[in-house]
């Protein structure tokens, strides 16, 4: 099976877990057999890993994502990179160009496709497999999977099939409704659209070769740019009259806000908090270390990170999205390829971050030219070069550079730093790579 799985969008219903270098998908809040904690895209990575270990999944992504990605799935998941943001039908083509010119995926391979952050079973990832066969035999050009509805949702477009079988032809394709136009869609026989369908490689590619002129995945990617932003419905779906749908009648959740999310936690806190007995439908996510207290709340989400605090009834927690757009601040938090950062303390000079570097990464060979740094090793062991000089740290030591200093650092074990950056322009725009140079 071939799957390209979705990763897109900031996920601002999410805040403060969520913003714009980290997705709701990279979340860790789903307890696995293990006790440990897993996000989305593990619990989705492991799922289709469970129903087909031979699938070839490759993960559309933007580039801020990547390094959440890699960190969390490993260095060997295929990942295809959009240079910049252009909708879904963009996206899928180049990732399919991507499966056909760099994995040599055959023309005649059918190929699914979903978003990476469905809370499901695995009857969901068999059922893909399904969709799969029956785009492979070329009946239709296109293959949907339809979401049998539990309520009038007005999150969802609807897809009517022409009878009640488990696969159909489409009759009708439905925007969004209002509440009431939903039960009329349902009480038609209707289907969530949950954004699913499979196709062979060839037809996909037949339909980017009409929107531009390209020859392979790399000319593609370079012309990326130049491309007018349009969804794969639009693109697609609107203009096609061969397309059949797959009923699916299992559990699907679409996790986008915090209501939904709670509701797929199997305890009622995480991280540091403690709820007194008057407490009822509370939860609570924790990422400081310091303690949440409730008392006496019902119906209520508590989320507390480095990005700020959310306490919010879980009704009207969907309605965060226009009072997070108006804050606008430092990105406290994020993952890199090299592990991740939390910042501490910001002041108008000078700004203190706790940097977490994996086992055998390192950043780049780097200076700012606005900016003094100091390191102080706290945990671990590395290796530093400062200058083309190479030493050897661990904890206790402390390392000053001078701005136009060039310097990187690479763990040996788990390295832990508190960085304090002192100037009067500090950005993170002030960042110049240097070569590696050939030290012993």
């Amino acid at each position: 099976m071939n799957i390209i799985l979705l990763s897109g969008g900031s996920g601002k219903r999410l805040w403060p877990l969520s913003n714009d270098v980290r997705s709701k998908q990279f979340i860790k809040i789903f307890k696995t057999k293990e006790e440990e904690y897993e996000s989305m895209v593990q619990r989705v990575y492991r799922q289709i890993r469970t129903v087909d270990k031979e699938a070839t999944v490759t993960i559309a992504t933007s580039k801020t994502q990547v390094s959440s990605i890699h960190n969390q799935l490993g260095d060997g998941v295929s990942v295809c990179v959009e240079p910049c943001r252009r909708d879904t039908f963009p996206a899928i083509a180049l990732a399919a160009s991507y499966l056909h010119d760099v994995l040599h995926i055959s023309e005649e391979e059918p190929v699914v496709v979903c978003p990476v952050d469905p809370y499901v079973n695995d009857d969901y990832f068999q059922a893909l497999k399904e969709l799969s066969g029956i785009a492979d035999t070329g009946e239709a050009n296109l293959v949907l999977m339809g979401i049998e509805p539990t309520y009038p949702s007005e999150k969802y477009g609807y897809v009517i099939p022409k009878d009640k079988n488990v696969v159909s032809r489409a009759a009708a394709f439905k925007e969004k409704p209002d509440v009431e136009t939903a039960k009329e869609y349902i009480s038609q026989g209707a289907l969530w659209n949950g954004g699913v369908f499979a196709f062979k490689l060839k037809y996909v590619l037949k339909k980017a070769h009409e929107l531009m002129d390209f020859t392979d995945y790399q000319d593609f990617f370079s012309k990326y740019d130049t491309l007018n932003k349009i969804s794969f419905d639009y693109a697609v779906v609107e203009g096609e009259d061969n397309i059949q749908v797959m009923r699916f009648n299992g559990q699907w959740k679409d996790l986008g806000t915090w209501n939904t999310l709670t509701e797929a936690m199997e305890e009622p806190s995480i991280g540091k908090a403690i709820l007194n007995d008057k407490c009822e439908n509370v939860h609570v996510i924790n990422e400081l270390d310091v303690p949440v207290l409730c008392m006496g709340l019902k119906d209520i989400v508590v989320s507390a990170s480095a990005e700020g605090i959310l306490v919010s009834d879980k009704e009207q927690s969907s309605y965060i999205k226009p009072y997070v757009d108006k804050i606008s601040q430092q990105i406290m938090f994020a993952e890199k390829s090299w592990g991740s950062f939390r910042v501490l303390d910001v002041e108008e000079e000078s700004m203190t971050i706790k940097v977490t570097l994996n086992p055998g990464h390192g950043m780049n060979y780097h200076s700012h030219e606005r900016r003094d740094e100091t390191w102080s090793i706290i945990s671990g062991r590395g290796t530093a070069i400062i200058d083309d000089e190479k030493r050897t740290v661990e904890a206790g030591d402390i390392l000053t550079m001078k701005a136009g200093c060039r310097h990187t650092i690479m763990a040996e074990t788990e390295l832990k730093i508190i960085e304090v950056q002192k100037g009067r322009d500090i950005s993170v725009n002030d960042k110049r790579k240097h070569e590696l140079p050939g030290v012993e």
